[in-house]
């Protein structure tokens, strides 16, 4: 029997489900949302472009990661991907990502998860540890949308100081009919452009994932 079918399917569903749950993109994604709304603007890069910068972004600061991982499995013999040996498998692909949520997860997050878990998993014989990856995966997703919050929130000040400096001089001058909206967001934008802010953004994001 041709087992080809199975393993590709079995690779192709693990990194799929390990990108969007155990990599940067939830904190990348919601910064960069959090960047547009910031300008002004709804729909200026439109959601296709800021997820698939968001996906580039991610994918390049999980590479190694990802390397490692596709490498342990690569090692394996073709007959290896058998629902028997599927521990085995998912733990060799796991691993990499594991170590890297571990590094990444607020001890918090991860204590209160631990915590939560021996309230709720009544009845269950796993003990909840801190390197169980039913724990460590919501633990490590609520540590970067915590992330992601305060970067943005850093993020927004300087666009709304600039969006109070200009609705103050407009009411200085009588002009309180004139939206400052209009006349903020391309400031706004001179200023993200004077400072290279998407390279700054990009660099600023890859480097909270370097310990």
């Amino acid at each position: 029997m041709d087992t080809t079918p199975v393993i590709f399917s079995f690779v192709a569903g693990f990194f799929l489900l390990a990108f969007v749950t155990m990599t940067s993109f939830i904190k990348v994604s919601v910064v960069l949302m959090i960047v547009r709304q910031s300008l002004g603007l709804q729909q200026v890069p439109s959601n296709i472009i800021v997820m698939t910068l968001a996906v580039a972004l991610s994918l390049y600061s999980a590479f190694p990661v990802i390397e490692i991982s596709a490498s342990n499995l690569a090692a394996l013999p073709p007959d290896a991907f058998t629902p028997a040996n599927i521990q085995t498998v998912w733990g060799l692909g796991i691993q990499p990502f594991q170590e890297f949520m571990q590094q990444q997860t607020s001890p918090e997050h991860l204590l209160f998860f631990v915590d939560f878990a021996e309230d709720t998993w009544t009845g269950n014989q796993t003990a909840p540890t801190r390197d169980n990856i039913a724990v460590l995966i919501p633990a490590f997703m609520i540590s970067q949308l915590t992330t992601a919050f305060e970067i943005g929130f850093l993020l927004y000040l300087p666009f709304m100081a600039i969006d109070l400096a200009l609705t103050g001089i407009l009411m200085a001058l009588g002009m309180q009919m004139v939206q400052p909206n209009i006349i903020a967001v391309p400031f706004k934008l001179l200023v993200f452009v004077s400072v290279d802010g998407w390279s700054m953004l990009a660099q600023g994001l890859v480097m909270t994932n370097v310990n």
